[in-house]
């Protein structure tokens, strides 16, 4: 399984298509918003969403489906990356509501070698997220600095760190 990849790997224009998908439960969503002390009715109090809003029912967090996505295109994206390093734009596009499935994808924009060390690049990329039904619900643009296969070589290879199988005594 690949988990990210080199800054040789990434092409400008491939679209990476994450899978799997995730429903958002209530519970997803009232535990995000009360890890992250986001306590607006709009996505705590059913009473609230359904008797005072437009949406007539409780609407998921979006840094919650933000959040998401951006776990969705690790494997894809950013699984070997030394940082992120910038957001560049984030764009909540469409509500979504308990039991959505959410399902993402992510373009290479653009790709260029870093200017100070020649080990690694940046990658700028859009992240898009949408529900079941193709609605686009979160669309995101960020760049990763991404080692090369050089890098990798020289730290450990494809899993560094990883500790070698002891064999038991009998």
């Amino acid at each position: 399984m690949q988990f990210g990849r080199t800054y040789e790997e990434f092409e400008v224009g491939a679209v990476y298509k994450h899978w799997p998908g995730k429903t958002v439960t209530e519970y997803d969503d009232h535990l995000f918003c009360l890890l992250t002390m986001n306590h607006h009715p709009l996505h705590m109090d059913v009473n609230y969403a359904e008797n005072t809003t437009d949406f007539g029912k409780n609407v998921v967090v979006g840094n919650y489906i933000y959040s998401l996505l951006l776990g969705m295109s690790v494997p894809d994206v950013s699984g070997k990356a030394i940082a992120n390093l910038e957001i560049e734009s984030l764009r909540h596009v469409a509500p979504t509501f308990h039991g959505d499935t959410i399902y993402g994808e992510t373009t290479v924009l653009d790709k260029t070698p870093s200017r100070s060390k020649n080990d690694r690049g940046i990658v700028h990329v859009e992240t898009k997220g949408y529900k079941q039904d193709g609605t686009l619900v979160c669309v995101f643009r960020r760049k990763v600095m991404v080692p090369t296969e050089t890098y990798i070589k020289e730290r450990g290879g494809e899993q560094p760190g990883r500790p070698q199988l002891k064999e038991q005594e009998k």
